[in-house]
């Protein structure tokens, strides 16, 4: 198991190498559950019994098999909230920093028809938990997993039918320590001079600029399936002139030959095509393609895969899907081939007390602001974002750069072959979990690694490579900000992805170095790779209602100052092979502790709280001239009074 040490001695007990090695080879799907006639889903947010392992080892719990009876009977627990981060629930500044394991309990009364019913499939799923996780139902382990941001699940229907008349005791304990083989890496240091630190005292250090929220952050589920059903789909779509394609791949469990009927079905419920194969292609006449927000006065349009499994038991399963086509060439980035234009931004899952917890009342509220500011996209810096957030991207027609939790790449031990073997199975999860969203039209597989690095090289080829040949309808990229000489990633990207901050963390004041200095990243970078490019991240802390007139650093006006001398350039490049600008960034976040943070990033356009400073109303102009410029707008629209 993995613990966190209490000496530095004890380090080797973070046994990631072991811990990669119970991380098998993918098998299965990963649909989100849905309910059907056929599936019932039944969530279990609320709130759950908690406690934080402060022994020196942290290790007491699993010495003491915590598992196998009501966490209260153990010792004390509090409520906590799920899903939420843990780290800002409670006055307790020692579990706001808790480095190691916490113990999550929730009983749960499950319907009897799923008990009574042998063909009736159990399952649990947990949709992101930071970082590693164990599970037990009613003492009994079922599942572990490595990694945050993404879902692990298992089947847990035999087991409660062992004793149908108790109650479901879901355990769930999860550590949340970073090495320098995890994804994201990090180091545990020890102190050790009792003159200044207390026995055991120890700290997470990690290279990333956002705080390190740990807890289960997703809903977790209980689901059913017949014994026979629908494990896994796969669309993948294009068009020619009016008529659109759906290449379908159907992957069936339980059953030794399946009988199918899949429909395909518009917006209207009516049927436009139709198979009785496992695979195959639908042709869809009159087709309604997927079209990005601002770009098509009918922006994403979905219709309906209805899988239905004939069986004595029947299986349906109906995925959305978005007929599109994503294509790059070496100056433009298309889709459905038209010029596509990324205006957006970057964003992070944060806010007040819940941390990265879902939260469906913010989620609603980030995506009319984007709609507000114009936005038509943005990248899941720094790790994949919920499902459910993809689907709003989908019914919205918002385009998503789908990043993995690549970040903080910096150390040479974390291009070592654990590191490489974790991070293509988080690959393989990711794709696996994202690949049928037409609003995902590029993986990013990190955000800037420590790329001229000699093990940089092989690391790369071999992770985009593989990304590639998972999903080879998709552009890959990674986000860099490292000498584009020595950048030993970027030939095998499609895309080139570049951070900058000219005259934030140097040059410190200066405004009039940014043209000169971000015009010749662009020159080097195109000159040296002949590629599209987006301005991946830019911009400038702002403290809400601090100004200055001439503009200072930490000001609205320099905020916005520096914004406007970006967008100089920008307009000069997009006419040649700059894709798209995506600004840093949405929203305040918060970061650990330190000198260069006052209670977080203040680079939002909005603080945290989603209010706007003067540079969201600036950046409101320019995104919406922009999309009547590359969009359907009549000329005459400025832009929506409200949306």
């Amino acid at each position: 198991m993995v613990s966190v040490p209490g000496r530095a001695g004890v380090l080797g007990a973070l046994c990631v190498s072991a811990m990669m090695n119970a991380v098998c080879a993918l098998s299965g799907g990963m649909l989100l559950p849905r309910e059907s006639p056929s599936r019932e889903v039944k969530e279990l947010s609320g709130l759950w019994g908690f406690r934080a392992d402060k022994s020196p080892s942290r290790n007491l719990g699993f010495e003491r098999a915590w598992y196998k009876r009501r966490l209260a009977e153990t010792g004390p627990v509090i409520d906590m909230p799920v899903p939420a981060s843990y780290n800002d629930i409670t006055q307790d500044h020692s579990l706001r920093d808790f480095i190691g394991w916490v113990w999550y309990e929730r009983e749960v009364v499950v319907p009897a028809r799923w008990l009574s019913d042998e063909g009736t499939r159990v399952v649990i799923r947990v949709g992101s938990a930071h970082y590693y996780s164990v599970v037990w139902v009613n003492g009994v382990k079922v599942t572990e997993h490595a990694g945050g941001h993404l879902p692990f699940e298992a089947e847990i229907g035999a087991l409660l039918r062992k004793d149908p008349t108790s109650p479901c005791r879901i355990t769930i304990a999860v550590n949340n320590t970073l090495t320098l083989e995890t994804l994201p890496p990090g180091t545990i240091q020890h102190f050790d001079d009792h003159t200044k630190y207390p026995d055991g005292f120890f700290v997470q250090n990690y290279s990333f600029d956002f705080f390190n929220y740990a807890g289960i952050h997703r809903p977790v589920l209980l689901y059913t399936t017949p014994k026979a059903y629908v494990d896994d789909i796969t669309a993948v779509t294009d068009f020619s002139d009016n008529t659109g394609f759906v290449n379908y791949k159907v992957s069936v469990q339980g059953a030794t030959t399946a009988t199918l009927k899949v429909t395909l079905q518009d917006r209207d419920g009516h049927c436009v095509a139709s198979s009785n194969e496992l695979s195959g292609v639908l042709k869809v006449v009159d087709v309604n393609l997927w079209w990005p927000y601002l770009m098509h006065d009918n922006p994403g349009y979905l219709y309906s895969l209805e899988v239905r499994l004939m069986a004595p038991n029947e299986d349906v399963y109906t995925l959305p899907v978005g007929i599109r086509s994503v294509k790059v060439t070496s100056t433009q980035f298309l889709i459905n081939n038209k010029p596509f234009y990324f205006h957006g931004v970057n964003k992070h899952e944060d806010a007040d007390i819940r941390g990265k917890g879902l939260d469906w009342p913010l989620i609603v509220k980030d995506f009319n602001l984007l709609k507000w500011l114009g936005a038509n996209s943005f990248r899941t810096s720094h790790y994949p974002y919920a499902e459910e957030i993809l689907q709003m991207c989908d019914r919205h027609g918002i385009v998503v750069i789908d990043e993995c939790p690549g970040v903080g790449i910096k150390d040479i031990y974390s291009f070592g072959n654990a590191s490489l073997t974790h991070h293509l199975v988080v690959m393989d999860e990711l794709v696996r979990r994202d690949k049928n969203h037409p609003s995902v039209v590029m993986w990013s597989v990190a955000n800037e690694p420590a790329a001229e690095m000699h093990p940089a090289d092989l690391y790369f080829k071999t992770l985009i490579k593989h990304t590639k040949a998972l999903d080879p309808t998709r552009p890959v990229t990674y986000i860099t900000d490292s000498n584009y000489a020595r950048d030993k990633g970027a030939p095998y990207v499609d895309v080139i992805c570049v951070n900058s901050y000219f005259s934030w963390y140097h040059d410190q004041g200066h405004l009039e170095v940014i043209p000169i200095q971000l015009n010749t990243q662009f020159e080097n970078w195109y000159g040296k790779y002949q590629k599209p490019i987006i301005q991946s991240e830019y911009g400038a802390d702002a403290v809400p209602g601090l100004h200055s007139d001439p503009p200072m650093m930490f000001t609205e006006e320099y905020q916005k100052a520096v914004l406007k001398n970006y967008h100089d350039v920008f307009d000069q490049k997009r006419k040649q092979y700059v894709v798209g600008e995506l600004i840093w960034n949405f929203a305040d976040f918060m970061t650990t502790q330190g000198i260069t943070r006052v209670v977080g990033n203040k680079k939002g356009i909005f603080t945290r709280q989603r209010q706007p400073k003067a540079a969201a109303f600036f950046l409101r102009e320019r995104y919406w001239s922009l999309a009547n410029q590359t969009g359907i707008l009549p000329t005459w629209t400025k832009y929506p009074c409200s949306l």
